[in-house]
């Protein structure tokens, strides 16, 4: 017996942009209406802009094959035809050329409230939603309470749902989805709406189903996300079909394309301070270093970190200390690094310039981005300058270790160490531990 679980063969979707954009009235009842209405009245109204325009593919020739039991990612830009791609699968949308076969029962979520009526309340779009997708009656109740249960209603499940929060409406819909055993499970960025508590739940749901042997197509632009639920991933671009392979390497693949697309700038210019500005810092240059010590375009966790910074003396300034900080987004200092530590400071004449070029070694900070700081003075007798906002970094994951993805909240994940030990009758079982 086959494994295949679903299969797509040369899939395309063409679109037509018709003329107008919204500029002319088009071919609507609407529009019909008005015109009837003008012409009652003897007015005038615009002439009817011609059917046609340009075309552009939203997929092109999309081919690949899913076993049951895999774990798909499908990532890209916005506007990749990756939402395109999953209406095919459902049944929803039909392509202009190609097809797909689906072996199994199908679940979709692919956006909040699909299938759900707003005037029903929430116990009665769990009954219609199941029967969408092809469910039972019996079955349905039997896994009602769980249902209910996962989603966190039950205060407002004979509620209409048109007065459910976003929020409320994603963890029904998913819930929904979720828990009436699908062969084939699709996820259009269910992750998008709740939470971190419901991302992790939805994410510890979608684990259990997999497990159990059943398909799951999960589109996200989150790559940890990715990375930690899915075993393969598709990369679509601009409606084809970039990459399809391990998720470690597709993902790779496109941290490095989305940060070579990306418009980054070497120097940064200062921010007009009222210091004294004795001395004033010039240019910032952040590079992130690669295990081999080649620059790179982008920041993993666990790789160093270089920030170059430049400064011009306009008075001499003797015994100053350079310091860069590290904050991270809600505003916390997170990193100080700065010459003192070293036991060393700045001394320059009017006109003299310095280049001073700070290495953080195994950075651990977790997957966001970051603000750098840049101070110079004398504490506590002199601020020189201070450019609060010099520059900012992000950090991402590295898909081939993704230990380093972490759950928990906190702001710095630090190198560490651990011991555990487990007695059984008749035997210890000890194992150790260490995080790179």
């Amino acid at each position: 017996m086959s494994n295949l679980a679903l299969r797509a063969d040369g899939l395309s979707k063409r679109y037509t942009l018709t003329s107008g954009g919204g500029t002319h009235l088009r071919r609507t009842f609407y529009g019909m209406a008005r015109r009837a209405k003008a012409a009652l009245l003897g007015r005038s109204m615009p002439p009817i802009p011609p059917v046609g325009g340009q075309e552009f593919f939203a997929l092109k020739d999309i081919s690949f094959e899913v076993q049951h039991g895999e774990r798909v990612g499908i990532i890209g830009r916005n506007g990749a035809g990756k939402s395109t791609l999953l209406k095919i699968l459902s049944r929803i949308t039909k392509p202009t050329s190609g097809y797909a076969e689906v072996y199994g029962r199908l679940g979709a979520l692919l956006e909040v409230g699909t299938g759900f009526h707003p005037e029903l309340s929430g116990r009665e779009n769990i009954y219609l939603n199941a029967t969408i997708l092809g469910m039972k009656k019996a079955d349905v109740a039997r896994r009602f309470d769980e249902i209910v249960a996962f989603a966190e209603v039950e205060k407002f499940i004979d509620m209409p749902v048109k007065h459910y929060s976003s929020g409320m409406f994603m963890r029904l819909a998913f819930s929904v989805s979720a828990h009436l055993e699908p062969d084939i499970l699709v996820l259009d960025e269910v992750l998008a709406v709740g939470d971190a508590a419901f991302q992790q739940k939805c994410l510890g749901k979608m684990d259990g189903v997999a497990k159990q042997g059943r398909t799951v197509l999960f589109v996200s632009h989150s790559v940890p996300s990715i990375v930690a639920f899915c075993n393969r991933c598709i990369l679509l671009d601009q409606g084809t079909l970039l990459r399809d392979g391990p998720v470690a390497d597709v993902t790779e693949f496109y941290q490095d394309r989305l940060s070579a697309l990306s418009e980054r700038s070497a120097e940064v210019v200062r921010a007009e301070l009222t210091k004294t500005n004795r001395a004033r810092f010039t240019s910032i240059k952040v590079t992130p270093i690669g295990p081999g010590g080649e620059p790179q375009s982008l920041l993993r966790v666990g790789q160093d970190l270089e920030i170059e910074t430049t400064v011009v003396a306009e008075e001499r300034i003797a015994h100053a200390n350079v310091a860069i900080v590290i904050f991270e987004p809600g505003g916390h200092r997170l990193i100080d690094a700065n010459m003192a530590l070293k036991n060393d400071y700045l001394s320059l004449e009017p006109g003299e310039q310095a280049t001073i070029r700070f290495t953080l070694k195994n950075v651990l900070l977790k997957p966001d981005t970051y603000r750098v700081s840049l101070w110079l003075g004398r504490r506590p007798i002199e601020d020189i300058d201070l450019i609060p906002d010099a520059a900012h970094f992000t950090v991402d994951i590295d898909p081939r270790k993704i230990e380093h993805f972490q759950i928990f909240p906190g702001s710095y994940q630090c190198e560490f160490t651990y011991e555990k030990s487990v007695s059984r009758p008749g035997r210890v079982l000890e194992a150790t531990g260490r995080l790179r």
